[in-house]
């Protein structure tokens, strides 16, 4: 099979699994990556090569845009002090737990230990987003773990660029440690300026195919001239993402974000479902290459590491726990999470995309490459599929849902929208507002009653049912059909359920 052939039908493989995942109600990216295994051990599986400088460019950047985008800058600053402690602090403790592992066990390099400390250290926040989406939890315990991996990946890749630097220059010099502490600074102001910039260039495409296409253009671009300047890709990309919203302002082209919205959506997430089915196919060619004993060195290896992650990021949730009571008894403003929120925060610690894609990223000669990529991928499947398939039970044992207060939050929030409409209709007058008026009325608590939803729908299908007689019987065009339909189409979202409207990974 060629590549093309080869990837059309993983793609399919992989919708298949995904309806599975979906009626078991369990992350995705476990199942993926456990997949991409079973593939790569059938006789005759291809073999799918990766080239390192394109991975970390191309599934993480656009995944870093599409978060950092829609992260408010004010949560960042509210909650500056645990996404610190999680985006930095932990990831170096992690890291230095996986080189004390390896110092006690098989004595890798400094540098390839720290290397590999920085592939296993960041969380990704996608599986739990898959579990939360569907059990929601307290607001700032979904904007912890949302944010943290956005800026955990800036401390993991410094690490890692760091790493990697020393590894192939043979030790730290002058020049190098100037390069890795400018990297941090400059990339948020490279990222700032390049968002700024965008930002005026952007309007020039509104509305318009390429307009998206342009969204694509700067997302590499950012990272790729970050890297060429040696400064942070991440940080340049998150902040750039986060100043291009910043200065979007509410008269932005509704038909473009909603466009864009349905694009990053399925890119997103076909990086997602392609990166853990590569990473799995990956494995018979490490195993295949690896003698009886050097798997059973690995294997061990692997094992510790796997819970050195895991125990880290428990004991550093506890820690952190207990330090923000002390401050909040103190009188600090941060109020501390209850004990069942800590565990939930500690538990949540599944390894992703970001770890598979520095994997992908070592270069074919780096000192036991075999090993430590096979040890990152132990323990991305490992805490996919043991705390991903446990979150959401975590979540019921420890009664943190907020399905109820969700869906009050969301009809209050409905109702305000609806209050803002009619105080802007209040001192208007005439036939126009009175309609206006009407209209909104209908909305008054917020959403629509299941009757008149009901016939809100039996109209539309109407419509839709002579719309069709008027495009068989050659009454209107192809393209004045698909503009009526699509009319049609957001007159049934507006007037849908919550289930109508969302579009789910799966």
């Amino acid at each position: 099979m060629s590549f093309f052939e080869t990837l059309v039908a993983l793609l399919a493989v992989a919708i298949l699994l995904l309806q599975v995942t979906r009626r078991l109600r369990l992350p995705y990216p476990g199942i993926l990556a456990a997949s991409g295994v079973a593939v790569a051990m059938l006789p005759g599986a291809p073999s799918i090569p990766i080239d390192p400088p394109t991975a970390l460019a191309l599934f993480i950047a656009p995944v870093l845009v599409d978060s950092a985008y829609d992260f408010p800058l004010g949560t960042a600053k509210r909650m500056f002090l645990p996404l610190f402690f999680y985006a930095v602090i932990a990831v170096l403790v992690t890291t230095g737990v996986v080189v004390a592992i390896s110092e006690l066990t098989i004595a890798l390099p400094l540098a390839v230990a720290v290397t590999l400390g920085a592939i296993v250290a960041p969380p990704d926040a996608a599986a739990a987003t898959a579990v939360l989406t569907n059990l929601p939890v307290a607001r700032r315990v979904d904007a912890l773990l949302k944010g943290e991996s956005l800026f955990n990946d800036a401390t993991a890749l410094l690490l890692f660029s760091a790493a990697l630097t020393v590894q192939a220059n043979g030790g730290l010099d002058g020049t190098t440690a100037l390069r890795i502490g400018i990297a941090a600074p400059g990339g948020i102001l490279f990222g700032i300026a390049f968002g700024f910039l965008l930002s005026r260039v952007r309007p020039v495409a509104e509305n318009t195919v390429g307009g998206t296409l342009l969204q694509f253009v700067y997302t590499f671009a950012t990272w790729l001239i970050a890297e060429r300047l040696h400064l942070s890709a991440v940080l340049a990309t998150v902040s750039s993402a986060m100043t291009i919203a910043a200065l979007t302002t509410v008269d932005a082209s509704p038909r473009m974000r909603v466009h864009s919205f349905a694009v990053w959506t399925t890119v997103v997430f076909l990086l997602n479902v392609v990166a853990f089915l590569l990473m799995g196919m990956q494995a018979r060619r490490i195993i295949g290459a690896m003698s009886e004993d050097q798997l059973y060195r690995a294997g061990g290896f692997a094992l510790l590491v796997v819970g050195g992650v895991i125990g880290a990021r428990l004991l550093m949730a506890v820690i952190f726990h207990f330090f923000v009571v002390l401050r909040h008894k103190r009188g600090r403003v941060l109020a501390p999470f209850d004990i069942g929120e800590t565990l939930l925060v500690g538990w949540s610690g599944m390894r992703g995309l970001v770890t598979l894609a520095t994997a992908f990223a070592l270069p074919d000669n780096f000192p036991e490459r075999d090993l430590v990529v096979l040890t990152a991928f132990s323990v991305v499947l490992a805490t996919l599929v043991i705390q991903g398939a446990t979150l959401a039970p975590l979540i019921h044992f420890l009664k943190l849902g907020r399905q109820e207060q969700y869906r009050k939050e969301l009809d209050i929030a409905r109702k305000s929208l609806v209050k803002a409409a009619l105080n802007q209709l209040e001192p208007l007058k005439g036939s126009s507002a009175d309609a206006i008026r009407t209209t909104y009325a209908t909305f008054s608590d917020g959403v629509l009653d299941p009757a008149h939803r009901e016939l809100l729908h039996s109209t539309m299908r109407a419509q839709r049912q002579h719309l069709d007689e008027l495009r068989d019987g050659d009454h209107i065009g192809p393209q004045h059909y698909l503009e009526l339909q699509e009319d049609l189409d957001w007159q049934q979202l507006a007037v849908g359920s919550e289930e109508e409207r969302r579009l789910t990974e799966s």
